[in-house]
């Protein structure tokens, strides 16, 4: 008795199916409105929040890259430093000074230099050169272990290319590819503001992180850096990957610069501290807020789609009242045109999601391929997005098919 009940039950959902779908195709204007609107919502929600992991991913790697601990050291002259009695410009972190913390924590953490001349440097080989949008950086002998840079070919700088101004160059993945093609670029010369630069190194490609290229940069000994080009009152960036896991290095590098500054005990810092992983979570905070506007932006425009399709729906009920009185009248009971409704309204909603879906990872990989971060698939909102649709249309056909159960099949017969 049970299979056949089941039979019976298998036979009326399948016509109850294609009875669904070819509604849905007889109404191709009305129904692909209905999916478009849920396609842009589920869209919106599953596009930035892909775009969202791929940038927190980007962001993560790139800051875990200088190690656990890593910080910086560095001075914005254009900020007022804040003490009890009064305002003041801050003083730039000069070479000297730079120099004087390496040398007292050179043997408890790996201590580099950096300084940027220009961030629109154009470099020239012979007759080929860069568009101006090269990235030019004086750094010296540990930045590229600071920075977790390999080399691809060559050597780094040594102590004493830093100590003698030297001209040479350690080169991105994009400039050698732009320049020199399939040939080598070491050992060769290239040409930046008019000052020319032996290339030494070139670099393992990095891609790109938080929209800024790392192939796209020439690195040339912090000394020779400020010799060479002119750097109005030049600002160094001290940057320092501990040895070991010491929690008070932080504290221990504050006062050792302090010192080196000859700050009173009672002066505010006149320089920042930053920590690698602070500003990672900080940045990741702050993409919070967009993800949040995807939320809403998201959800309205699904609400809107459920009204909408509920709206579709109750028209569908009208339009077939006369079907809906034949079927009751051939022994079609309530439980089985509710049914009809319900799958038609899941249907177009599931549609419009998987639609949306499709669409949200590729927008949101699109922007995740701009900014050089890696490619994500959400899978968790991909689950999210057809429970949420699912729940839409269950929602949105609810009313519609117990209207339409609820019909007296003689009225529907006679309905026009």
């Amino acid at each position: 008795m049970i299979p056949l009940r089941k039979a019976k039950y298998n036979r009326f959902f399948f016509e109850n199916l294609r009875i669904s779908l070819v509604s849905i195709a007889g109404n191709k204007l009305r129904a692909s409105l209905t999916i478009t609107i849920i396609a842009i919502g589920i869209m919106s929600l599953v596009g930035i929040i892909t775009a969202t992991e791929a940038i927190k991913s980007s962001i993560m790697n790139s800051f875990a890259s200088m190690g656990a601990g890593s910080f910086t050291i560095s001075v914005n002259t254009w900020a007022s430093s804040q003490d009890t009695k009064k305002s003041r410009r801050n003083f730039q972190i000069t070479y000297e000074q730079a120099q004087r913390f390496k040398k007292a924590f050179s043997k408890k953490a790996n201590v580099s230099l950096s300084i940027s001349p220009s961030s629109v440097a154009i470099v020239k080989y012979e007759s080929n050169k860069t568009n101006p949008n090269v990235r030019l950086e004086g750094i010296d002998e540990n930045t590229l272990n600071n920075k977790a840079l390999e080399l691809a070919e060559g050597r780094n700088f040594s102590a004493g290319e830093i100590n003698l101004n030297a001209p040479v160059a350690i080169i991105g993945m994009d400039i050698q590819n732009t320049l020199f093609g399939q040939s080598s670029a070491l050992e060769k010369n290239i040409s930046i503001g008019g000052k020319n630069f032996k290339v030494i190194g070139i670099l393992k490609s990095k891609g790109a992180s938080m929209g800024m290229s790392n192939d796209r940069v020439v690195y040339i000994p912090v000394s020779t850096a400020t010799a060479n080009f002119s750097i109005p009152s030049p600002n160094y960036t001290i940057t320092v990957r501990p040895n070991d896991n010491n929690p008070d290095i932080i504290s221990e590098a504050e006062i050792t610069f302090r010192i080196i500054r000859n700050l009173r005990p009672a002066d505010s810092n006149d320089f920042t501290i930053t920590q690698s992983d602070m500003l990672a979570n900080q940045l990741i905070s702050n993409i919070s807020t967009v993800v949040l506007a995807a939320y809403i932006i998201g959800l309205i425009t699904i609400l809107g789609a459920s009204v909408g399709l509920m709206n579709i729906m109750l028209v569908s009920v009208n339009e077939k009242t006369k079907e809906i009185g034949t079927r009751m009248a051939l022994g079609a009971k309530a439980s089985v045109i509710k049914q009809q409704f319900l799958l038609e309204s899941v249907i177009i909603s599931q549609i419009g999601g998987l639609i949306g879906i499709v669409l949200g990872i590729v927008m949101g990989n699109a922007v995740s391929l701009i900014t050089g971060s890696p490619f994500i698939i959400p899978w968790n909102w991909i689950g999210i997005g057809v429970a949420l649709c699912l729940a839409v249309g269950i929602l949105s056909g609810y009313l519609p098919a117990v209207k339409a159960s609820k019909l007296d099949p003689i009225e529907a017969l006679r309905y026009e």
